[in-house]
């Protein structure tokens, strides 16, 4: 199968942070309790895009993120004018050794050229001591209940391809030499949209998911269309049909030992 072809996140940037009006959860708890358990003054976040997420961990440290968009980018300057700010690929990250307390990526790992680079890259970035998150889903494991899966063929299909199985990314931190790597859960959107509302979900247009920016402009049409038929069939049946965004992200965390393996 040929490779899918590049979310184009420039075009993507206006409205990204439109997905955060209804979460996820559990998130912001993870990354401030990581940050927290190393008193870390020098954080960075690989594929930072819009700085969401850093933004929750401003306050008293230093704080670093790197994306490929610059459009994401902009969108992060935008928004906190404290963040260090560097356009890059996670599989080039031009960071001296060392340099940080804290690493984490999230929802992101899926969109990196090898994740196995990223995190032999992470650990030589972070000091003795220093810890590497990695949260996002896992679709792998079996867990979610999404309506973009059900209504839109091929794109539960495409998720598998895409994103690296948690075991698989635990077993890669194991083998760069962080320590005691866990699943942790948390991490979750949980939400039902019932009938119409559904129209209404910031993801429901063609470059609000990566599932969807993927699809052709056909294959999106096609599962629009479906849920219109989905929702006039409930009404004709005086009934409600919901629809679920049940998504985990597990975190995937390791330490770097404070003395190398003798």
């Amino acid at each position: 199968m040929p490779p899918l072809p590049p979310v184009a996140y420039d075009e993507v940037a206006k409205l990204y942070d439109q997905r955060y009006t209804a979460g996820p959860q559990g998130v912001a708890e993870i990354l401030e309790s990581c940050a927290a358990s190393v008193r870390a003054a020098r954080i960075l976040e690989v594929g930072c895009g819009t700085g969401h997420w850093l933004s929750t961990l401003a306050g008293g440290t230093s704080l670093f993120g790197l994306d490929y968009s610059t459009g994401m980018l902009a969108g992060a300057r935008a928004k906190c004018s404290a963040l260090h700010l560097c356009q890059g690929e996670a599989g080039h990250l031009p960071f001296a050794p060392a340099a940080f307390d804290f690493i984490y990526c999230v929802h992101a790992i899926q969109h990196f050229n090898g994740p196995d680079n990223f995190i032999r890259q992470a650990y030589g970035l972070l000091r003795p001591g220093g810890v590497l998150a990695i949260i996002g889903m896992d679709p792998h494991l079996e867990q979610d209940s999404w309506y973009v899966y059900d209504y839109f063929p091929g794109t539960r299909q495409r998720d598998l391809e895409r994103y690296p199985a948690s075991t698989a990314l635990l077993q890669l931190m194991g083998q760069a030499g962080f320590a005691g790597c866990e699943r942790r859960s948390g991490a979750c959107l949980q939400q039902d949209f019932a009938g119409i509302e559904v129209l209404h979900d910031p993801v429901l247009h063609k470059d609000g998911a990566s599932q969807l920016s993927l699809l052709s402009d056909d294959e999106f049409s096609a599962g629009l269309a479906r849920i219109r038929a989905a929702l006039a069939g409930a009404a004709a049946r005086g009934g409600e049909i919901i629809f679920p965004a049940h998504i985990s992200l597990p975190a995937l965390i390791g330490r770097k030992p404070e003395k190398a393996a003798q």
